[in-house]
Formats: C-alpha cells, structure tokens, sequence
C-alpha cells in the first residue's frame, strides 16, 4: 500500500531516525536491519538517524521519544507476492491490522511508537514493508527479497526526503551483510545489488 505521496525535501529541523527492525536470525525476518545496515553506510544529512533496531522492542522507546519524524523498514505480512514491498502510514495499520501484520518481535514496534504517545505526540511514522519469502534459521535473506533490498533502500530515501540519485553510487555498491565477519566469510560471496525490479 503506497499514500500517493511524493517525495517531500527533508528538513533540517526536524530530527529524522530510520529504524530497521527485524531478527537477523530467521533470514527474511532481518530485511529490516539489513537495510539499516546499508544506510548507514550512505552520507546521509545530520539531521537523519539511522539505527538497526533488532528486536529491542522497549529497548527503542527513548530513541523513538527522541525523533520527530520516524520511518520503519520491518518485514511485512500483507499477503502479497514474495517480496512485495508495502508503504504506508502509522494510521493506516491502526485501521486495517489484519490486512498488515509486521513480524512476531519481543513487542510490536506498533505498541512501542502507541505508547510513545502516552507522553508526547507520537513522530510521524511511516512503515516501508517487506513481505517475507523464506523465514527459516538463516542470516541470509532469501533470494527475491534480497534482489528487492536496493529498491527499499530508495523508497526509504525517498520518504525521508532524499532524492535516491544523489546516492547511486552507495546504491550501485554491493551489499553489505550484518553480523559478525566470520560468519560471511564461511558464506557465499556478498552478492551485487539486484536491477530492473520493480515495486
């Protein structure tokens, strides 16, 4: 599900996090801070966070009490075809929440940003989704989400009020893996960012 809307400059002050969700462990599962990950690599302006959020659940409550624009990149069931990638409001999932089911975590990072709201106005959120196809033991992503994993990463900068194009260099490079190093070098080699796929 997309808003329609398009891209709106970023603001300066107005302090930005990009929160990657996501167990690592259990191979689609982790899109979330796969992504975080390759952003982080990415010259972004000061005013733009990027964490990898993992699990933490509560852990994240005072990073999120801290930001005034939030965007969540987590993996998504909204029953589409693997790999499909959701965008859509913080209100949009409030309304519909068995059409979009963000993954089983420690807590929902829905209830997290919900309770924020208890003491403050809740950031803007907006979650950019992936729908899983493989969720298995496994800190590879399976091969259709990670072909997708470089357009995320472009409708992320894009809801952050980036333009993509200023970052296709970081966008071209190949991908980078979380987890520790010794654990990839008994894996395949880092695969090349995928091309041609479309949301």
């Amino acid at each position: 599900m997309d808003n329609g809307k398009g891209m709106e400059p970023a603001d300066t002050a107005t302090r930005t996090m990009i929160l990657g969700v996501g167990n690592l462990l259990l191979r689609d599962e982790g899109v979330g801070v796969h992504a975080a990950v390759n952003l982080q690599e990415f010259p972004l302006p000061e005013c733009i966070e990027v964490v990898e959020g993992g699990t933490d659940g509560f852990k994240l409550f005072h990073l999120i009490m801290e930001a005034d624009r939030l965007i969540v990149v987590d993996c998504v069931k909204g029953g589409g075809e693997p790999a499909s990638i959701y965008r859509f409001e913080i209100d949009d999932f409030d309304h519909f929440p068995d059409v979009y089911k963000t993954s089983v975590h420690q807590i929902s990072i829905t209830e997290v940003i919900n309770l924020s709201g208890t003491m403050r106005t809740p950031p803007r959120t907006t979650i950019i989704g992936i729908e899983p196809d493989e969720i298995s033991m496994s800190m590879e992503l399976s091969p259709r989400v990670q072909a997708k994993l470089p357009k995320v990463l472009e409708i992320v900068l894009e809801t952050a009020g980036l333009d993509p194009e200023d970052y296709r260099e970081q966008l071209d490079a190949p991908l980078k893996k979380p987890g520790p190093p010794s654990y990839h070098e008994k894996s395949s080699d880092t695969e090349t960012r995928g091309h041609g796929d479309t949301e």
